[in-house]
């Protein structure tokens, strides 16, 4: 079972290192599901100092005001041996034997990440220490709860600190530590009364008090310490910590333990419950708590990091391989995913892929339709075929045929059909729009690079504006083509008054008979 606790000091290290400490994220966060035992407390209520009793060094920044301002998580390691040392996530290679020099980089490395202004900070310290004096345990200091903010400190800190202990403790697989003095009123406990909020029936929180040794003379804790004042699912240990006067002097951390033992032991009030008093009973009973709660935790962890690992999977392969750093493999990359763009696109056209059938369904059914619904009957009315025949002789009455009349005619219908045409390059050039967005959408390895993407459908997009203008000025000219373009069969054939015996010498008013206009009409309809 220590190996579990080894196991998930590991997997702490690993979530810190990647950026999750258990904020926000588009991803599940491993941080949240594994079991950690957060020290809550007020500040001045012992603490730091239950830290060090439990690890048996002095090692925790010390001073007036909020010391903590960066989550430290504390992870134990027993080993074999005499030496003992520390080592700093932030510092891998580097090993502490002077906790003196610890105290210092946990002060520092809370500067660098929050200034000297007294702000604090979500991103945990990740301390390591390996010793023979300690048990497999990992413990996470947050910064004391505090009432007022003093100076050089944002009016918001009391809030900010206590919504920062609430993200830790109010996760289910948080066990919580609730430190509390034995020379205050119970009821005033910061860490009771935040625990309380967050862990009513108290399934959750190990309560702790301090400053047994100071409480007035006359009175005892022993109601809380058998859980009768407030009780909780799990018993109350007391803890006797070091004197001002101790640490100013500095106690050696064992004799100050040994001294804890003797104060239980020798105390009537206590003398009964001496067993389970002390910060050595304390760290032990947290260790094998914690490995209780990991060992029925293993199950959901293991469920979380299968199914993050399958989600990563999957986006893995929606982003592709990597490509090359030099700029020679970056542009062979770019050519490669243009070619497949490329080739989706033509397969489009080609009918291997749907799509191009609506650029056939444009030519075959809408532009036809488009041109019956012309109206014809307007520019071919009985009126206007006399007036434009009329017109066209001038002051002199053709001989054989009308030309000029029938070339009016014929421009006439045939310029309404620019209006089709028009549309009809408008709605192709639409259809191979949609086909280069589906081309975009089909080419997986676009999707990897979303500028190039952009970059890919802008190109796409100005060269098909540029063709729809070229298109449309070829389809004009072939509509002035064909209304410029009448051969002489074309006047050989028009028809005769077979009536009159089709004689062209007849006089001009025989010509602009009814009959005759009505089969220039018929003519000029078939040559449009």
């Amino acid at each position: 079972m220590e190996n579990l606790i080894s196991l998930v000091n590991k997997l702490q290290r690993a979530c810190t290192a990647l950026g999750d400490h258990g904020e926000e994220s588009a991803l599940p966060t491993l941080w949240d599901s594994l079991p950690a035992i957060a020290v809550v407390g007020g500040q001045s209520s012992g603490k730091s100092s239950v830290l060090e009793s439990v690890v048996g060094k002095d090692f925790l920044p010390r001073g007036s005001g909020i010391v903590t301002r960066r989550p430290l998580v504390l992870q134990l390691h027993r080993i074999d041996g005499d030496r003992e040392y520390a080592e700093f996530m932030h510092q891998p290679r580097k090993r502490y034997t002077d906790f003196a020099a610890v105290r210092k980089e946990i002060a520092d490395e809370t500067d660098r990440e929050t200034g000297r202004s007294k702000q604090i900070s979500p991103v945990p310290i990740h301390l390591s220490i390996y010793s023979p004096n300690v048990v497999n345990l990992t413990l996470v200091d947050l910064p004391g709860l505090t009432k007022v903010a003093v100076e050089g400190q944002p009016d918001s800190i009391v809030q900010d600190i206590e919504n920062m202990v609430r993200s830790y403790i109010e996760k289910p697989n948080c066990i919580i530590l609730a430190v509390s003095p034995a020379n205050q009123d119970l009821a005033t406990s910061d860490a009771i009364k935040i625990s309380r909020e967050v862990d009513p029936k108290g399934e959750r929180t190990f309560g702790v008090l301090t400053k047994i040794d100071l409480m007035d003379k006359g009175t005892d804790a022993v109601d809380i310490l058998e859980g009768r004042s407030y009780r909780l699912q799990h018993p109350w240990v007391g803890v006797v910590n070091r004197s001002q006067q101790d640490i100013n002097k500095n106690v050696d951390m064992i004799a100050a333990r040994r001294r804890e033992r003797e104060y239980f032991s020798s105390t009537p009030e206590y003398k009964h419950l001496a067993p389970r008093m002390g910060s050595e009973y304390l760290a032990k009973m947290l260790s094998k708590h914690l490995e209780q709660v990991i060992k029925s935790r293993i199950p959901g962890i293991q469920s979380l990091i299968t199914k993050t690992i399958a989600e990563l999977e999957t986006e893995l392969n929606r982003l592709g391989k990597p490509i090359a750093n030099d700029a020679g493999g970056k542009l062979y990359t770019i050519m490669e995913i243009c070619r497949m763009f490329d080739s989706i696109y033509k397969e489009h056209l080609d009918g291997v892929r749907p799509g191009g059938e609506k650029v056939y369904h444009v030519f075959d059914n809408q532009f036809p339709v488009a041109i019956k619904r012309l109206q014809f009957d307007k520019q071919l009315s009985m009126e206007n075929v006399r007036k434009l025949i009329t017109e066209a002789d001038g002051y002199q009455p053709h001989l054989i045929a009308p030309e000029q009349g029938y070339r009016r005619l014929i421009e006439s219908c045939l310029v309404s059909i620019r209006g089709p045409a028009e549309a009809a390059v408008d709605t192709v050039h639409s259809i191979l729009k949609d086909l280069v967005r589906k081309a975009m959408s089909e080419t997986h390895e676009l999707k990897q690079f979303p500028t190039l993407r952009v970059e890919v459908g802008n190109a796409a997009f100005e060269s098909l504006d540029r063709m729809r203008d070229e298109s449309k000025k070829n389809t004009l000219k072939l509509v002035d083509m064909e209304c410029s373009y009448l051969t002489v069969d074309f006047f050989r054939k028009l028809p005769q008054d077979v009536e009159k015996g089709g004689n062209p010498s007849h006089s001009i008013f025989d010509r602009y008979n009814d009959t005759y206009l009505r089969r220039i009409d018929e003519a000029t309809f078939q040559a449009s």
